[in-house]
């Protein structure tokens, strides 16, 4: 359908030099694509005007009391002009246009590469790449052999999406979603709000970031300062992550920062790659800059002030200049659900590179020190599932494919065995199994059956997995959290 144009909806209206700019979202595509265009690339003939919501049917098939949202009234095209980006009141009713399709900038899901689809880098400011639908946003996962091999799959549920993502996968990818809860957290850093509904969230809020020798160009809204979204750049120092309107300020702040690595404790160092503990109460206002940073790549992370349960991980590579910041996850320093990941982020610039399964696989060498089994928070994202999918499978298959015959028997393990050896929760190497179509029954009882394609594909995977976790280099202690002394 190389003819056909995108819809999208017009979230805002601005002018620029006496030019009209009309921010919109590609209907079906992730917020990640959002973006300001002329009114050249608006079809304005093809025009869907919002239809007011009907109202939410109930258990007993009444009506709902939910009124539907004033955003949706119908509206007429012809918006006033308005010098700033906030909203105009006729432009608070969401259009509906199909938009230009720009060449080589925006593809259908379907002829996305199957083999090598890389977590978190798949869109990248310069190549956008689209989401999955809207319903199965928050379940994207992945599985190889890469070979393309068919996959079942595993039908996804409602759930509200969180927030992962990760560098450095190749890996298919297929809609799933395994024990994702239907209804929204109400504790740990996604606590349930309705701020993702709002306008103003909605739009990108900051044009680019400088962090060290990188730019980044942010893919959702921020909390950062109002007086701070103006500025064509937002400048960062990378040791501190303290936020500064110009390059003097950050000049001058440099002078006077001391920081070469993040504030904490390093508890892992291998070759150029470290880890460091930070205490989001010792160590809050770090803790909350970072949170800041990470909003701008994750869509529904919603944590910034509150920073004292979490502890956060932080992963660098060092030169002579210092520490730079690669990644991070977050952890709650008491789980109630067995989790333990919280929020995962590998930045833009460090993507596609592997970090991403070292973030994961630090953290469950976290676990295995814990002596505990963990699983990331549900839901996850898009991104998230696929990293997680990826991990799982490899970590699993690399224990079956290990398994030695027992006096010419077939090999035999428990899910436990399996759930103990890894420390990924049993529910998560069930999905996995399943997911991977290994599981069979047969003459009475379940046989893992690996196919030559899985064996194959798993052994490609692992010779591009360079980056892995040396458990003789993490030196950590582990807390008792439940008691109050500790916090």
């Amino acid at each position: 359908h190389e003819d056909e144009w995108p819809l999208a909806e017009i979230l805002s209206v601005k002018e620029v030099s006496g030019r009209k700019l009309y921010y919109v979202h590609y209907i079906d595509f992730n917020k990640r694509l959002d973006e300001w265009v002329t009114a050249d690339r608006l079809d304005m003939k093809k025009l869907q005007f919002p239809k007011k919501e009907a109202k939410t049917p109930t258990k007993n098939g009444l009506p709902g009391s939910r009124p539907s949202s004033p955003e949706r009234e119908v509206v007429s095209i012809n918006s006033r002009n308005t010098t700033d980006s906030s909203p105009p009141p006729q432009m608070q009713a969401t259009l509906a246009a199909s938009l230009k399709k720009m060449s080589n900038n925006i593809c259908p899901l379907q002829k996305r590469k199957v083999e090598t689809v890389p977590l978190a880098t798949q869109v990248s400011p310069a190549t956008p790449v689209p989401s999955l639908p809207s319903s199965a946003e928050a379940s994207q996962a992945s599985v190889f052999p890469a070979n393309g091999t068919a996959r079942r799959l595993i039908p996804s549920q409602p759930g509200r999406k969180r927030k992962a993502n990760c560098g450095g996968t190749d890996e298919d990818s297929q809609d799933s979603s395994d024990g994702i809860p239907s209804a929204p957290r109400m504790t740990g850093s996604l606590v349930s709000d309705r701020s993702h509904d709002d306008i103003v969230t909605r739009m990108k809020n900051i044009e680019c970031i400088e962090l060290g020798r990188h730019r980044l160009k942010p893919w959702y809204f921020s909390p950062y300062p109002q007086e701070l979204t103006t500025l064509p750049i937002l400048y960062l120092c990378e040791f501190c992550l303290k936020y500064l309107k110009s390059l003097k300020c950050l000049q001058r702040h440099l002078t006077k920062c001391n920081l070469r690595h993040p504030p904490g404790n390093e508890i892992y160092r291998k070759g150029t790659i470290s880890f460091f503990e930070i205490d989001g109460r010792k160590n809050k206002t770090y803790s909350q800059n970072l949170c800041l940073l990470a909003k701008c790549f994750l869509d529904h992370k919603t944590l910034y002030y509150d920073t004292d349960p979490f502890l956060f991980y932080v992963m660098t590579e060092y030169d002579s200049k210092g520490f730079h910041i690669v990644g991070y996850f977050s952890k709650e320093k008491e789980s109630t659900e067995d989790y333990n990941v919280a929020c995962i982020l590998t930045l833009p610039p460090y993507q596609r590179r592997g970090y991403g399964k070292l973030l994961i696989e630090f953290s469950y060498e976290l676990s295995k020190v814990e002596g505990k089994t963990g699983t990331p928070e549900k839901p996850l994202s898009d991104l998230g599932l696929l990293s997680y999918r990826s991990y799982w499978s490899q970590t699993i298959l690399e224990i079956l494919m290990d398994l030695k015959p027992d006096n010419g028997e077939r090999p035999q393990i428990t899910i436990n065995e399996i759930s103990e050896i890894t420390s990924v929760k049993k529910e998560d190497v069930i999905s996995t199994l399943q997911y991977l179509n290994l599981i069979n029954y047969y003459k009475g009882q379940y046989i893992l059956t690996l196919s030559e394609d899985i064996v194959e594909g798993h052994e490609r995977a692992m010779q591009k997995r360079h980056l892995r976790i040396d458990p003789k280099c993490l030196h950590f202690t582990p807390k008792d959290w439940s008691k109050r002394g500790k916090w």
